[in-house]
């Protein structure tokens, strides 16, 4: 139970719509105004939610095989999609599909948009930016295929990470000279500090690194049993959640941290491996899925912890908060989906 003691209440059972989709879930979001969850399915269909009738599940047939990526639309109602048949794809609230994008043969691995309407679409070793109309801005290239892409706080920089490190590009830079920020190994995610003083990336070494901006001095943060798949700064910027260990691993950005820092760790100890982490949106609280399917969330001041989805679904796929944090968004590599209220009492 990572960490819960016996059988508790779990919220989604009290407080919670559930789904079986049939298709494992490879990410879920809620749109920028809230109004709308997206579930992404391996089968390339999108489950559309409008939250105002949670009862109420939508299928859109959105990409011709699995989709690889989803994200919430800079124009506020909808969400944006990339595939392994080489689309990337905005579907509306209402369930409609057009093109943004069509790459042929290669898949949209990597998909990420900032609030001001920049699009970026990670395709091989190439990211492809667009503006918030699908115009098509310019090509970045790295060395190898992007495995991450973030974009810093005000959406000028972009960072994606690839072999041997990650490289950190200008948006609107008239000629590009990108910064490059060097680590031997495998790097496979990437996110930046809500503040722009950081930049993290997961390895397939069982590792994070980082880099402090803007001095690009070093972090290590080692220790991991399995590969991080999922990291989230807290809102202000004073944690780093990770999963990859049997908790939720906490590492410091405050009070000189994380290096000589020891992390915090959650809902953990019994050897059941962490896959997701998600942070709020607003306090110092994480939500937490572990491989048998729990679903926790945490007080990080407090250590807390509140029982969430019972491990009786599959491994944790994914995990997302609505943007005023009442609700969690749940999906599951067996095709369980779930959304639990934090706002209601239970």
């Amino acid at each position: 139970m990572s960490g819960t003691g016996k059988r508790a209440q779990f919220r989604v059972e009290t407080q919670g719509t559930q789904r079986e989709l049939g298709a494992f879930v490879v990410a879920a979001r809620f749109s920028g105004d809230g109004r709308t969850l997206a579930f992404a399915l391996g089968d390339g269909s999108v489950r559309l939610v409008a939250l105002a009738d949670p009862d109420t599940w939508h299928t859109v047939d959105a990409h011709d095989g699995g989709i690889l990526a989803l994200e919430p639309d800079s124009q506020p109602t909808g969400f944006v999609t990339g595939g392994d048949d080489g689309k990337l794809r905005r579907i509306a609230a209402d369930g409609t599909v057009s093109d943004i994008a069509q790459f042929g043969m290669k898949w949209v691995e990597q998909v990420a948009i900032h609030a001001s309407g920049t699009i970026a679409a990670g395709v091989g070793k190439v990211v492809h930016l667009f503006d918030k109309t699908g115009r098509k801005l310019k090509e970045l290239v790295h060395p190898s295929s992007v495995t991450g892409l973030a974009f810093d706080a005000k959406g000028k920089r972009i960072g994606a990470s690839h072999y041997n490190g990650v490289t950190l590009w200008f948006v609107a830079a008239k000629v590009d000279s990108p910064r490059k920020l060097e680590w031997k190994g495998s790097h496979i995610g990437v996110a930046i500090h809500p503040k722009d003083e950081a930049i993290v990336s997961a390895m397939q070494e069982n590792a994070l690194h980082g880099w402090a901006l803007p001095d690009g001095k070093h972090m290590r943060m080692s220790g991991y049993p399995s590969k991080t798949l999922a990291l989230s700064f807290s809102k202000n910027g004073k944690w780093l959640a990770s999963s990859g260990a049997d908790a939720m691993v906490l590492w410091p950005f405050h009070g000189g941290g994380p290096m000589g820092k020891a992390p915090t760790e959650l809902a953990g100890g019994d050897g059941i491996i962490c896959n997701r982490v998600a942070c709020h949106p607003t306090n110092d609280i994480v939500a937490g899925g572990f491989a048998d399917g729990l679903v926790v969330v945490a007080d990080i001041a407090s250590a807390r912890i509140v029982p969430v989805v019972p491990p009786d679904h599959g491994p944790i796929s994914s995990l997302a908060w609505s943007p005023d944090g009442t609700l969690l968004a749940i999906g599951t590599e067996t095709g369980y989906a779930a959304i639990v209220d934090f706002a209601a009492r239970g």
